[in-house]
């Protein structure tokens, strides 16, 4: 809970001091295990606070609101919504000297220095396994590593932020740290640096545990989405999914499932074709995790101004066998869930030796499409008719109450038009404060 939003909320409704202050009280008996007279002080504390920041104006104060909230545009839910405002921070970021920007939705970005590509990446924890430190740490850990492979970088080091809520146990850190590490120290990468903070500090209660990990690795040979070319091919990896099949298990019931997605079958795969001459051939290579198959084809489409085609029936059997037999079981459409199948584009002719070499790392991989000349679009290829592969507004519903939360939509149009006039705002206020700060 929020104690500070609490009270803002119902300052703003009209609330009185009195009333608030009970009632503020009474919520923080029934979480946090404090004394009365504590917990009066607190909510007589919390109210002072918040009152002594009504009526700030100014750039350093407010923001323009874009009457759109996070959740129902899908921000994080890896869809339409999630997609166009990433586009928004690009915009705000602008265009900048890196050699893989923000502005081509990749995996990472990259920068070069001394003649090499210094790429970085994060990832955040899966916010539904904040009571699965392990898990969490594990999956973020593997998932920014990925992110640096698929750039064609070799991982230099780790770094980490961790946030834990006033009332989370303190072994929520150890325990996260641990599943950092042991992707870590599997694949000889080290932790070097992080930051350790409580989520809002004493604002917020509960255990609530959220987080991210980040990588830089190094690179010679990029491949980034944009390398995409007509005529090239599209190659899959099986995969057993991660945090997000790890979430979707735990909450329908399936724990058993858990075991199969805690492996290093993408980032041993990434090794053994970075050590291997076919290497270069590769254009371009990204992880099946944003919006699953559906998201990721899309934005290598936009990004790479071409026409890509799947084939649907060559992608059912590169799913791990408890995995898919969960999400059909589950009615999940796993060509829109996260599945953590390495996707590599390569010219024909090189198309069957990557798959042999992957094969040595023990990986099943073969052909699930084709790149084309034309309008960028993405394409699912199904009993020899081309369908609409569009990602849809969020990934495919994987618990129950993310089913819930896709009956309850806005107008997205009438959405997009907030959030593009809140990132518009967002850009021109930075435009001011460059300008004062160039004038000093």
């Amino acid at each position: 809970m929020d104690v500070e939003e609490y009270v803002r909320r119902n300052i703003t409704d009209g609330a009185d001091r009195e009333t608030l202050q009970k009632n503020l009280t009474d919520r923080i008996l029934e979480i946090k295990n404090v004394r009365k007279s504590y917990a009066d002080a607190f909510s007589r504390a919390v109210i002072e606070e918040v009152n002594n920041t009504l009526g700030l104006h100014g750039d350093f104060f407010e923001f323009e609101p874009a009457q759109v909230k996070m959740g129902e545009f899908g921000v994080g839910s890896r869809g339409q919504g999630d997609f166009f405002a990433h586009r928004q921070i690009a915009r705000i970021i602008g265009k900048t000297s890196a050699s893989v920007g923000v502005d081509e939705m990749d995996d990472a970005g990259a920068v070069c220095a001394e003649g090499k590509y210094i790429v970085c990446t994060v990832d955040g924890m899966h916010s539904r396994l904040s009571d699965y430190p392990f898990l969490a740490g594990f999956h973020v850990t593997r998932a920014t590593l990925r992110d640096a492979y698929v750039m064609g970088a070799k991982p230099v080091m780790l770094f980490s932020d961790i946030h834990v809520a006033d009332d989370g146990d303190v072994a929520k850190i150890f325990d996260y740290t641990a599943g950092i590490t042991t992707v870590g120290e599997a694949m000889n990468v080290p932790l070097v640096t992080g930051s350790t903070l409580r989520i809002g500090g004493d604002m917020v209660l509960g255990s609530r545990l959220t987080g991210c990990v980040g990588a830089v690795g190094v690179a010679e040979h990029l491949t980034a989405r944009k390398a995409t070319e007509a005529g090239d091919v599209l190659l899959m990896s099986e995969g057993a999914g991660g945090g997000t099949i790890a979430t979707a298990a735990i909450y329908s019931g399936f724990p058993d499932v858990v075991e199969h997605t805690i492996n290093l079958n993408f980032l041993m795969a990434c090794e053994t074709l970075m050590k291997n001459k076919i290497f270069p051939r590769i254009h371009a290579m990204t992880d099946v995790t944003n919006g699953g198959l559906r998201g990721d084809v899309f934005e290598m489409a936009e990004t790479a101004n071409c026409r890509i085609i799947i084939d649907e029936s060559a992608t059912t059997t590169l799913v791990e066998p408890h995995v898919r037999a969960m999400l059909e079981k589950l009615e999940i459409d796993y060509l829109g869930v996260s599945l953590d199948a390495l996707l590599i584009v390569a010219p024909p002719d090189a198309a069957d030796e990557i798959c042999r070499v992957v094969k040595t790392a023990g990986v099943r991989m073969h052909k699930v499409g084709y790149v084309e000349a034309g309008r960028p679009e993405s394409v699912l290829l199904m009993d020899g008719k081309e369908c609409d592969f569009n990602p849809r507004f969020r990934e495919s519903a994987y618990t129950p109450v993310k089913k819930v939360a896709d009956t309850d939509t806005r107008d997205f149009e009438a959405m997009k038009e907030g959030v593009l006039h809140a990132a518009e705002a967002a850009i021109q206020k930075k435009e001011r404060v460059l300008q004062k700060l160039q004038k000093k």
